[in-house]
């Protein structure tokens, strides 16, 4: 499995820079001042790029998941309508990547990675309870990523989206980095995370930036990693430099290339850095 610090080339969806041009000139900015000019992705609907995109698991290997997730079925009260969905078989046609296919269905930004195991929140298991048994679509999820450890984490009914990678990162092969919202205000659910962390024995730490965390704080797990960059989302408040001090002390090794770029006007549509960009290891 390619992990996000392996990772070297960083893409950004067209409408990106359509909907939200001064966040696109920000991040753009911020890119390149580290040696990143990012490609954009054609024939996009919406500006979250990691959901709908493929899962690198080699240099030439790619997994195209089926992209229909929960929030598009176009059903009264649905977050997002059907106009929005991407069809991720057009985009990478454009670019000229081949893909794997499978039939499961994820959204990128809820599968978070390392070398050998992949976290995802439990909503997979009942987008696709109409053909998989919870046990037949974690084996199928170790056969399709080959990884050792699947791992599932409760939702966060809170979140529309139900993301795992708006609640923990991998620091290494064998821990993680959780959001310190989830340390202090929900005590049930960081009990089942950490009960579904323990069961397959991943180690964890926590990203602390307040004494009173609060829901905004969230955004700062939501980072870009690539194999020398890390971008911390800002919302323009005294946190913002703590989360950055914090994440420079679990990554030591990324020194001097650790920044922040202001994401408020995005941050408000309930995502952030790692949701808009996709990231992927060229030779």
């Amino acid at each position: 499995m390619i992990t996000d610090w392996q990772t070297n080339k960083v893409y950004l969806s067209g409408k990106l820079e359509e909907k939200f041009p001064n966040s696109y000139k920000n991040i753009v900015g911020k890119l390149e001042r580290f040696d990143y000019k990012p490609e954009t992705l054609q024939n996009t609907f919406d500006i979250w790029a990691r959901d709908y995109m493929p899962i690198q698991i080699s240099i030439d290997k790619f997994i195209e998941y089926r992209y229909d997730p929960d929030y598009l079925q176009g059903n009264s009260g649905q977050i997002e309508t059907r106009e929005l969905k991407t069809y991720p078989d057009i985009v990478c046609d454009k670019i000229g990547l081949k893909t794997i296919k499978t039939d499961i269905i994820i959204d990128g930004g809820n599968l978070v990675k390392s070398e050998n195991a992949i976290i995802l929140t439990d909503k997979v298991v009942w987008e696709n309870e109409r053909h998989y048994s919870k046990e037949q679509l974690i084996k199928k999820l170790h056969d399709l990523f080959k990884v050792d450890k699947v791992v599932l984490i409760p939702r966060d009914d809170k979140c529309d989206y139900g993301h795992a990678d708006g609640m923990l990162r991998f620091i290494n092969n064998e821990k993680v980095l959780i959001s310190g919202f989830y340390e202090k205000v929900d005590v049930e659910l960081k009990k089942w995370i950490l009960e579904s962390l323990d069961k397959e024995k991943i180690d964890r730490d926590w990203l602390r930036v307040s004494d009173k965390e609060v829901e905004d704080n969230i955004a700062y797990i939501n980072f870009l990693q690539t194999k020398d960059l890390i971008l911390v989302p800002s919302l323009n408040q005294p946190e913002d430099d703590i989360a950055v001090e914090e994440i420079s002390k679990h990554f030591p090794k990324y020194a001097n290339r650790i920044d922040k770029v202001e994401m408020r006007e995005i941050i408000r549509h309930d995502g952030a850095l790692n949701c808009i960009t996709w990231t992927i290891k060229e030779a």
